[in-house]
């Protein structure tokens, strides 16, 4: 096959796949109603594809048929699903130099955060492995003389959707558990990611020997999310996207009476408290608000430093920021690739800018070649400024000093986003307590807010979602099953009438 990047390899993850321009329905490749939309490098502008796209239509078709597919996988034993889990994890780790490859072009990840995404996808599969023969009931008393039982069953069909930026890692972390726990699966990917994020996903598991229709790919923009969540065959929707987006979603399911696990933006604070290291907070903040260009839902957006530290913390981290290279990835050794697009790119100009009119300092970057925006370091910002209210989802740090705990408290908490928290002291004990009067679903002392793993429930609060709802046996049995209450009399009751 010929690779994306002009080489040739005689076997890989979609050779012999007839996906181009196509959406998988049914078990096998078609075209949608939608037509096909162009994958676009944003580093160069260069077509590395096309995608199929759905229309309702399709998603109607594709759920009708994965209820029916979702019977015969859930009554499929445990170790068998268990099988397939395993192998997926296998086929990643297989594959992971060719989907390591689309994940630097198609979505612009520097190869730090390219690996990473492949580590987590993998170990998203084998955590989800475990989950078919995990306990899924108990034992309840009864003041009859019955077996009292609370059952978890699938909960049918699953409606995923994920966003453009980190698409294997927002896509499998509901699309593993939900398989594994006997759910079929609608997948509807971003469509300018829509190979990472889709069309890897789906081969990974059609070679695993994952039934037919039991994982659908209905690409497609908000007309198919709308008809996923209205479908009556899906019965849980799983997203991942913008605030705004995620009301829509939840609002929609809402009015259908079915369950939506909403994760959705941040503004992450990070605190630097007076007994800290700059230099060592310093690193971690260039990871936390540049990794990716800053286009992650956990990015440090706020930095919050005590008065004490901070000229020299902002020196530094102006510094660093100064110093980071920008470019494609795929080509050059970089430590920030391109925004995903030029309507991302003038989002984030339009914050800074708007920042800097409300008197922010720019110490560094704000200036864009591009899609390739600079590193940018707003220094005295105000806390109303819009940089520093909103979700920015781009490569800027706006930082502020605090005087005393209660005021970085009071700053930290001024924000509807509550996803992740980051504190940096010299006394993990009282970054800890500081931690619990900051509500936020995450909480890292000692380390920066960008952080993964596949055992761990994630989720935030506020504005940032409905709670740690993926992750984690638990989380995921209770986000993927419904729960039965079932009862057994050895002989037939008796009652008054």
């Amino acid at each position: 096959m010929t690779m994306i990047d002009g080489s040739t390899a005689t076997t890989g993850l979609l050779d012999g796949a007839d996906w181009s321009g196509k959406l998988f329905l049914d078990g096998r490749w078609t075209v949608g109603h939608g037509g096909d939309v162009p994958v676009i490098e944003p580093a160069t502008g260069a077509e590395l594809g096309r995608v199929g796209i759905a229309a309702p239509e399709d998603v109607a078709r594709a759920a009708a048929s994965a209820a029916e597919a979702q019977k015969a996988w859930a009554a499929t034993p445990h170790p068998v699903r268990a099988a397939v889990l395993r192998k997926a994890a296998q086929l990643y780790e297989q594959h992971a130099d060719e989907v390591m490859g689309w994940n630097i072009r198609e979505v612009g990840a520097v190869p730090a955060l390219a690996g990473f995404a492949l580590h987590v996808g993998a170990a998203e599969c084998y955590e989800a492995a475990a989950l078919p023969s995990h306990p899924l009931g108990s034992i309840l008393s009864s003041e009859e003389p019955r077996l009292s039982l609370a059952q978890r069953v699938p909960a049918g069909v699953v409606g995923v959707i994920s966003p453009f930026n980190v698409p294997i890692i927002l896509g499998i972390r509901a699309v593993a558990p939900a398989l594994a726990l006997g759910n079929a699966v609608l997948l509807k990917p971003d469509p300018r990611t829509a190979v990472t994020g889709g069309v890897t996903m789906v081969r990974i598991f059609e070679e695993a020997g994952l039934p037919a229709g039991v994982l659908q790919l209905v690409t497609g923009g908000a007309d198919v999310g709308q008809a996923l969540v209205e479908d009556p065959h899906v019965r849980v929707v799983a997203f991942t996207g913008s605030t705004r987006a995620g009301r829509i979603v939840g609002e929609l399911a809402g009015r259908h009476l079915k369950r939506a696990h909403l994760e959705l933006g941040g503004n992450s604070a990070f605190l630097i408290l007076e007994d800290a290291d700059v230099d060592q907070a310093v690193n971690l903040a260039a990871w936390g608000s540049y990794l990716h260009q800053g286009q992650i839902c956990m990015t440090v957006g706020r930095h919050i430093v005590h008065e004490s530290l901070y000229d020299e913390y902002v020196e530094k981290l102006a510094a660093k920021a100064d110093s980071m290279a920008v470019g494609n990835p795929a080509t050059d050794h970089v430590h920030l690739g391109p925004i995903i697009d030029e309507r991302q790119r003038d989002h984030i100009a339009e914050l800074v800018e708007g920042s800097i009119a409300m008197g922010a300092e720019l110490r560094a970057g704000g200036t864009f070649d591009g899609l390739f925006y600079r590193p940018t370091v707003l220094a005295n910002s105000p806390i109303d400024a819009p940089a520093f209210t909103e979700e920015v989802f781009g490569p800027v740090a706006s930082v502020t000093s605090f005087r005393t705990d209660d005021e970085a408290i009071e700053i930290a908490t001024a924000s509807e986003y509550g996803l992740s928290l980051g504190i940096v002291t010299a006394d993990a004990m009282r970054g800890l307590e500081l931690a619990q009067r900051i509500p936020t679903g995450i909480v890292h002392v000692n380390d920066q807010t960008v952080n993964d793993e596949a055992n761990t429930p994630f989720g935030g609060t506020g504005s940032s979602g409905t709670g740690g709802r993926l992750g984690g046996a638990e989380a995921n049995i209770e986000a993927f099953t419904e729960t039965r209450w079932i009862t057994v009399r050895r002989t037939p009751g008796t009652f008054p009438f």
